[in-house]
């Protein structure tokens, strides 16, 4: 989700933007944006003929900055503060959900809120700006538990090193800055090539993802939107990486009645009458012009699903569970 550094000026063109609206087309009716950040998937929507939006976010900022906008669009235009994976409470029988998964630029631009290595701020990094932050997390965990959300949520090979460095860090001062997590996991792993990812990116990302519970938000979500889309309503979602990517791609599978098994060492998922169909059979990712014009969407990637006439079903009924759904596939 791109924003705008000045809450007055227009929000940047979201990632994938063009392609989501093509494979949606034609656009009608009311949708929900369960990732509302700076808006530019709603206004893309509104734009393209959608009657209505519903825009969640759990972020209190995303809606200040909509605040001096979104009268542009009456009532066809609703704000809620909420987690999207409680949006069929707010909305039922709606034409489509587009979700735009992970941190905006929104909230990486602010350093106060603690989300970006590249700025240094407080070590917070949540979204909902309430509860547990990332500066808590680093302190309270042990050194086994901090290696398994490092390698869990941020895929870091070097996690059992990292988190080491960080727990005899903490025993001299306790970390409490961007600055100086970044500095401690920095010294941990090689100095990147041109072209390669800041070393901090995966702890960061870990971390994040921890504090905001945004695995356990994503699969609530997912379930939510099956519950919210009418007969012929559209799913699209956009990921940043590859771990929401195999999420997105399992819930899909296991809905369409696509996913046989997860694997030899699991049991078979029961098949049950498909709630979706594939729109998308494989990840869209950006292309030449998009790159050319914003780097950040090297990693994004759109699946789109459509909902049968299926009756939803519940998280206990022929759903993967999390673990399942973030497996290798």
């Amino acid at each position: 989700m791109a924003a705008p550094k000045d809450p007055n000026a227009a929000p940047h063109v979201p990632v994938l933007l063009r392609p989501l609206l093509e494979a949606v087309a034609p656009v009608h009716g009311t949708w929900i944006d369960g990732t509302f950040g700076a808006g530019g998937y709603s206004r893309g929507l509104l734009e393209a003929g959608a009657d209505k939006v519903i825009g969640i976010d759990r972020d209190p900022l995303a809606h200040q900055m909509a605040a001096s906008w979104i009268g542009e669009y009456g009532d066809r235009l609703e704000l809620v503060e909420d987690n999207f994976a409680n949006m069929d409470a707010h909305a039922q029988n709606v034409d489509g959900v587009v979700l735009d998964l992970g941190v905006s630029s929104m909230q990486l631009d602010r350093a106060e809120r603690g989300f970006s290595f590249q700025k240094d701020g407080p070590l917070d990094m949540r979204m909902e700006q309430s509860g547990e932050t990332a500066a808590d997390l680093v302190k309270r965990l042990d050194e086994t538990t901090l290696a398994d959300v490092l390698y869990t949520f941020g895929e870091e090979r070097a996690s059992r090193r990292i988190a080491k460095a960080i727990v005899k860090a903490r025993a001299q001062e306790p970390i409490e800055t961007t600055a100086r997590l970044s500095s401690i996991v920095e010294a941990c792993l090689p100095r990147p090539k041109p072209g390669q990812s800041h070393p901090a990116t995966r702890s960061f990302q870990a971390l994040r993802i921890a504090v905001n519970d945004e695995y356990g938000a994503l699969w609530r979500g997912l379930m939510a939107a099956e519950r919210a889309l009418k007969s012929g309503g559209l799913l699209a979602v956009v990921t940043f990486h590859s771990v929401e990517d195999r999420m997105v791609k399992r819930f899909l599978q296991a809905r369409s009645g696509r996913l046989s098994s997860v694997s030899r060492y699991e049991p078979e998922v029961e098949t049950e009458q498909p709630r979706f169909e594939l729109v998308t059979r494989k990840a869209v990712g950006p292309d030449d012009e998009e790159l050319a014009q914003n780097p950040r969407s090297r990693s994004a990637r759109l699946r789109v699903g459509r909902r049968t006439t299926a009756e939803a079903g519940d998280i206990e009924s022929g759903v993967l569970s999390m673990p399942q759904l973030r497996g290798k596939s």
